[in-house]
């Protein structure tokens, strides 16, 4: 029996595993931490005969080797073990690119970008779900790639390489269905509006993937090659991953580089600049009008419509649906409108069933999402907000003057904009986790003084509601710019922190 070795007991690690199990390798996975719930999986995985160690790091030492590694999304594609593993020829690939190899019959519409993906997802997940498509969100949101590809038919032979002589999905009787049986997981995010385990029948054909994929997941899926890739933005991100801006483009220029029809952003600075040398066949997309468009083919706003453009001297614009239909704020939503109605027309969706999912469309949890109001004051969680330009968006998208509360796990960025915007429309800065003495700092020196260090959530949504009562501020505003790790798991349980608290408000 082949052995295999899964780094990272999380959601994606663990779809990994399962799935490799069930084609017939021997299955190990490794992860650094120890915690109650990590010894939980550990049993529970146990039972499936799959062994887990934890506390533990992969060593390549030993005669008794693995054949394949597969990596979760949060691990460094080169850390010296994996460059080891690469150089001694064992497999070495992500979790994505496993799913992948079982599903590439389906079409899938791929996602990246710096911001805007999640938003982006959800809304194209939505619009295919109306249409009657069986269109699970997965990824970076949602399910794990490797949860979709569970929940289908066998692809390739037990225990053989993971390119089997059949194409994924073409093995006999191997027909992609819904197995609810081995569903037996929850999306990490209520924000996926399609899931695997909401079929039409308890037999239902996967129609498409609809997948939200990460700088991090791409570089560790070299095969991946979606039917429609869609980029939402470009600025400095993940840098103390990708080192430099060149290196982090080029991961997500493969992505699109593999799609066989790509849309982009049209009034993102950074890819505008380099669309017409690059990228001049794709479908592109402007708030700004048809004459903003890069090639003659793509999606913009006009009168109050976003319409649809085919090129063509004999084709007529065609308007598909009103921009009032959106119910969620900020002009960047209307580029992620644009995107989400381009992959769905490309993909042969209707107008219909497309102004039916935005007009019902509630937005996105952690995004801009509005929480209650408590005595004339809207409490809105933009957790998501993990870098400086996210932030800035969510500063210029809320009514003002704001109380923001920011802060967390500092990256590197140019925060410039961020701390103009901060100047112009908040009436006080709450400052939590580890960045708050270094932003403090930042603020001081560009001349803003009406910031607190508060350290923790406990202390700053009270604080923001007396502010906020104080200067008359009708928005309290979390959007960190920052990660979460200092002080929690991830950028969801840093929102549902915040909204238990300001729900606490109201009692």
């Amino acid at each position: 029996m082949p052995k295999s070795h899964v780094i990272g007991l999380g959601k994606s690690g663990i779809a990994a595993a399962r799935l490799l199990k069930r084609e017939g390798w021997e299955v190990e996975i490794g992860d650094r931490n120890t915690s109650l719930d990590l010894l939980k999986q550990q049993q529970e995985l146990a039972a499936e005969q799959i062994t887990v160690k934890l506390g533990y790091s992969l060593e390549l030492n030993n005669s008794d080797l693995p054949q394949l590694i597969v990596v979760s999304p949060g691990v460094p594609w080169d850390v010296p073990v994996l460059v080891k593993a690469r150089e001694l020829g064992i497999q070495t690939i992500g979790e994505m690119e496993l799913a992948w190899q079982h599903l590439q019959s389906v079409p899938w519409v791929a996602i990246t970008g710096t911001n805007g993906k999640t938003t982006t997802t959800s809304l194209i997940a939505a619009i295919f779900e109306e249409a009657g498509l069986n269109a699970p969100a997965c990824g970076n949101i949602g399910y794990a790639a490797g949860e979709v590809a569970l929940a289908v038919g066998t692809a390739g032979e037990a225990g053989g390489e993971i390119n089997s002589k059949y194409p994924a999905g073409s093995r006999p009787g191997g027909v992609y269905k819904i197995q609810n049986s081995k569903l037996g997981v929850s999306p990490s995010s209520p924000s996926s509006p399609s899931s695997p385990s909401s079929p039409s029948s308890p037999h239902s054909q996967i129609d498409w993937v609809i997948a939200e994929v990460s700088s991090y997941q791409i570089e560790s899926s070299p095969s991946l090659a979606p039917r429609i890739g869609v980029w939402t933005t470009f600025t400095p991100d993940h840098l103390s991953r990708h080192k430099t801006l060149e290196n982090y483009y080029n991961i997500k220029a493969h992505l699109l580089r593999q799609s066989q029809i790509q849309v982009f952003n049209g009034d993102d600075p950074y890819l505008r600049k380099v669309g017409e040398s690059d990228w001049r066949d794709a479908y592109w997309t402007s708030v700004k009008g048809k004459d903003n468009l890069i090639s003659s083919k793509g999606y913009y706003i006009e009168d109050g419509w976003v319409v649809e453009t085919k090129g063509g001297a004999s084709l007529q614009d065609e308007p598909i649906v009103e921009v009032s239909a959106l119910r969620m704020v900020g002009e960047h939503n209307l580029q992620n409108l644009l995107m989400s109605v381009a992959a769905a027309r490309l993909a042969g969706i209707d107008k219909d069933a497309i102004s039916r999912a935005i007009r019902e469309f509630p937005g996105v949890p952690h995004r801009l999402e509005h929480i209650c109001t408590w005595q004339g004051i809207d409490f809105i969680n933009d957790s998501k907000a993990t870098n400086y330009d996210a932030a800035e968006v969510g500063l210029v998208s809320v009514k003002n003057p704001v109380v923001l509360i920011a802060g967390g796990e500092a990256k590197p960025g140019d925060d410039t904009g961020w701390i103009g915007k901060i100047k112009d429309i908040a009436a006080s800065v709450l400052l939590i986790g580890s960045a708050a003495p270094a932003f403090a700092q930042r603020l001081q020196e560009e001349g803003y003084n009406s910031y607190e260090i508060v350290e923790t959530m406990d202390k700053a949504v009270p604080r923001s509601a007396e502010l906020a009562k104080q200067y008359q501020a009708p928005v309290v505003l979390l959007s960190p710019a920052c990660a979460s790790f200092d002080q929690y798991a991830n950028f969801e349980q840093r929102g549902d922190h915040f909204r238990q608290l300001c729900l606490d408000l109201l009692k």
